[in-house]
């Protein structure tokens, strides 16, 4: 009962939002559904139940890292969005709320599947449901942004279907029962068409990479990020993403299980690096502060790809950072929100003096921003540390150092945008602008991803560190 309790709560809360209605009462069930969907959560990874439906449903570590840091940051998406859509009561938010639960449904689904099939029909029911929140602002931009969100996910969705097709193909050439059970995969990926393998990897790897938004294939990132409420924003960055990882995850299993990993690792690395360097050229001169964020969420994933390709002591900080980037991110989007309402603008040019108008808003971003950047003693610092030791440990000094460049150059674009925004006086024009003033429901749930980066920062408790160990571990196993 505890995987279709975790898919089926959070539909439960879309259906009771649906006929709810009150505009004024409806956002406050979703902190109730958030809350629930948590205890839920911890619940199942304190008894991991075992497989079901035939081994179609199954919670591994890897899909527990990925459901704990969603299910933490939609607790704190839907706290905020109560105190959010306070101020935007003019504006029907029956959709919003409704498809937040429903994404948070897909989202479960995406981390207990190991059937890829399944995972590949969650994601795309991922994709639909955040298009319409998107476009909550109902204005020219948000429509272009929800259309490439669509077009360009939509496609790269159907790659991924054609990977699934080689992939079970591959299967039927070796003369095994053609199955897409991650299992069986694993276990027979010696035995797998090499040619047909690799096929399914490029559409596999290809297909999930757009739709965590690595470069080239991010172009949907920054008009999604920028255009849509902060909240949005961090369920894509923090949700969206670890899902669609998650995907490329499965792959990666079978792939370094099939024994000949050189293609698959140098192809992610690749793509890892490209990413960053593409992050670290539009990073620099970023007048538009949301934008900057999509930027920085390319830039991480990125950093998730480059860890993959290099696998042995880069996993663990790789697995690390997928909880860390989630977090982060959330905290991030948030404050971001709250700064973009404050001051009716994200150019970041006419923002000044943040700390003094702000200073709750203006030192979450702050924060946000030396965590993102791999500043101790945040746990972003841990994670990237231990992937660049993993680099430079395994030999790959050329990536390695390709990485710290990239990684300076962002932080100092960032830096260049983030600290005048946060010093200074607020320019005259902007004296009277939007009356918004930070309030509990819109600090709190940031401040609380603050607390958490920053004690894992500095302790990393006992049963979350065995939880990384045996992702770990399932990334290492060879059949």
């Amino acid at each position: 009962m505890m995987f279709p309790a975790l898919v089926l709560v959070p539909l439960a809360g879309a259906l009771v939002c649906w006929l709810v209605p009150s505009n004024l009462r409806r956002p406050r069930l979703l902190p109730i559904f958030g809350l629930g969907h948590f205890c839920l959560t911890l619940l199942a990874l304190a008894l991991r139940p075992g497989p079901a439906l035939s081994g179609w449903l199954a919670l591994d570590a890897l899909g527990a890292i990925v459901l704990l840091s969603i299910s933490a940051l939609f607790l704190a998406c839907s706290v905020y969005a109560a105190g959010y859509l306070m101020y935007r009561r003019k504006r029907s938010n029956r959709v919003l709320c409704l498809g937040m639960l429903i994404c948070l449904s897909a989202m479960s689904l995406v981390t207990i599947s190991h059937h890829l099939g399944l995972l590949w029909v969650a994601l795309e029911t991922t994709t639909l449901s955040m298009a319409p929140l998107i476009y909550f602002n109902r204005n020219a931009r948000s429509i272009e942004a929800t259309w490439k969100y669509m077009l360009i996910c939509s496609v790269g969705i159907a790659l991924a279907l054609l990977g699934l097709f080689f992939l079970a193909y591959a299967t039927l050439v070796a003369g095994q029962e053609t199955t897409l059970l991650l299992e069986p995969l694993i276990a027979g990926a010696r035995k797998l068409s090499p040619d047909w393998l690799n096929a399914a990897f490029i559409f596999l790897f290809v297909g999930f990479g757009t739709k965590m938004g690595l470069a080239p294939l991010h172009t949907w990132k920054p008009d999604a990020y920028g255009e849509a409420p902060g909240l949005v924003g961090a369920l894509l960055a923090g949700g969206l993403v670890n899902c669609a990882l998650l995907g490329v995850i499965r792959v990666y299993q079978i792939c370094m299980a099939s024994g000949d990993v050189r293609f698959f690792q140098q192809t992610m690395v690749g793509m890892g690096l490209l990413s960053m360097a593409f992050a670290a050229v539009f990073m620099l001169r970023q007048t538009d502060f949301k934008r900057m964020l999509a930027y920085s969420s390319v830039e991480h994933v990125g950093i998730l790809a480059v860890a993959l390709g290099i696998g042995k002591g880069a996993l663990f900080g790789a697995l690390f950072h997928v909880i860390n980037n989630g977090l982060t991110k959330g905290v991030l989007f948030l404050s971001s929100g709250n700064i973009h309402r404050s001051y009716g603008t994200k150019n970041a040019d006419k923002v000044r003096g943040v700390l003094q108008r702000l200073p709750l808003s203006g030192g979450l971003f702050l924060a946000g921003f030396l965590a993102i950047t791999g500043s101790p003693p945040f746990s972003p610092f841990l994670s990237e540390f231990g992937i660049i030791a993993g680099t430079f440990g395994d030999g790959h000094v050329l990536v390695g150092s390709l990485m710290l460049v990239f990684l300076a150059v962002i932080f100092i674009g960032m830096a260049s945008t983030i600290l005048p925004m946060m010093m200074g006086n607020a320019p005259p024009e902007n004296a009277a602008a939007v009356g918004y003033r930070d309030r509990f429901l819109t600090v709190a749930p940031p401040l609380a991803l603050v607390a958490v980066i920053l004690v894992l920062g500095i302790w990393l408790p006992e049963p979350f560190r065995r939880l990384l160990d045996d992702a770990v571990r399932l990334l290492e196993a060879q059949p």
